[in-house]
């Protein structure tokens, strides 16, 4: 397979095992082009990009222009923040004045699920979801794939933990879908507030004692909660959950085996893991940084060489 299946990077759900094993090899190469000292490629030249960030985003935002710059793609910034959005602009009205100038691929953060497929279904230009509200990030689900395939070899069969605020997260719908295509087995962890009603028909095993999760998994993947999508209160108070479910390197110490642990950012050091764990041997959480470049630059690669069949 040479080529993506899909126009449009929407969400994992609607991707193939092939094309994300073809992600993978794309970005395997971008990965030893981006550690030379010449780090740029004329991938994308002559490409426009357009990335709209109506969300914060700090890792995000700054790897998707990276992953840009080195392929030497043009780069339209845009953050609703400071826009005529903030004025009444509609969405698709933002998006169409933005396409009249010319550009071939758009970058898109939407609070709103569903924001980049209504948008696939309206315009031209290649759309790429950089997440959106509480539905999926499928760049960041790759790029987490990516790297549990670098620590430990291959995913076939490993055991995946992600715990946490899994009712918020898009993060972990993504990735449930990508583990699951390539052949892991994947656990949800965390207060029942914050597990989803019927998660089970995704196929994922429902645990809520963190011990028993760590005991299970290969590697742990702990998710921030996500304060500012809660509208109402989930469980007691920060300290309450970080008692329940927060790691720290004692608990994984007493585990008596190597569990790979990862992060997708922002981490708040203290609640979901404590530094002594972020920061040890064990952690994976700047490999995961880097290698989200790499597979950006090969998710933008692929989508600006896909032809309709």
């Amino acid at each position: 397979m040479t080529q993506l299946s899909v126009k449009h990077l929407l969400g994992i759900k609607d991707l193939k095992e092939e094309d994300i094993r073809l992600i993978f090899e794309t970005a395997d190469n971008f990965k030893t082009i981006i550690n030379r000292p010449i780090k740029k490629v004329p991938s994308l030249r002559d490409i426009t990009v357009a990335n709209l960030f109506f969300e914060n985003s700090t890792r995000t935002r700054i790897s998707f222009e990276l992953a840009q710059k080195r392929l030497s793609a043009d780069v339209i910034n845009f953050s609703s923040s400071s826009s005529s959005v903030s004025k009444g602009e509609t969405l698709i009205d933002t998006v169409k004045n933005i396409l009249s100038m010319k550009v071939d691929m758009v970058v898109m953060r939407h609070p709103s699920p569903g924001a980049p497929v209504f948008l696939s279904k309206h315009i031209d230009a290649t759309i790429l979801n950089a997440g959106d509200g509480t539905h999926e990030h499928p760049t960041q689900a790759l790029l987490d794939a990516f790297s549990i395939r670098e620590a430990l070899g291959d995913i076939t069969g490993k055991k995946i933990a992600i715990v946490g605020d899994i009712l918020h997260s898009r993060v972990a719908l993504s990735n449930i879908y990508c583990l699951q295509k390539l052949g892991a087995e994947v656990m949800v962890c965390g207060p029942s507030t914050l597990i989803p009603r019927h998660i089970e028909q995704l196929g994922v095993k429902v645990e809520h004692n963190l011990r028993k999760a760590l005991e299970w998994c290969d590697v742990a993947n702990m998710l921030r909660i996500q304060l500012e999508r809660q509208d109402i209160k989930y469980f007691p108070s920060l300290r309450e959950y970080s008692m329940q479910y927060g790691l720290n390197l004692k608990l994984l110490e007493s585990i008596g085996k190597d569990i790979t642990i990862m992060h997708p950012g922002p981490i708040n050091r203290g609640v979901e893991i404590t530094s002594d764990v972020a920061d040890s041997d064990y952690s994976i959480i700047l490999d995961q940084v880097e290698n989200g470049v790499a597979i950006r630059m090969a998710c933008m690669f692929l989508l600006a060489n896909h032809k309709e069949s």
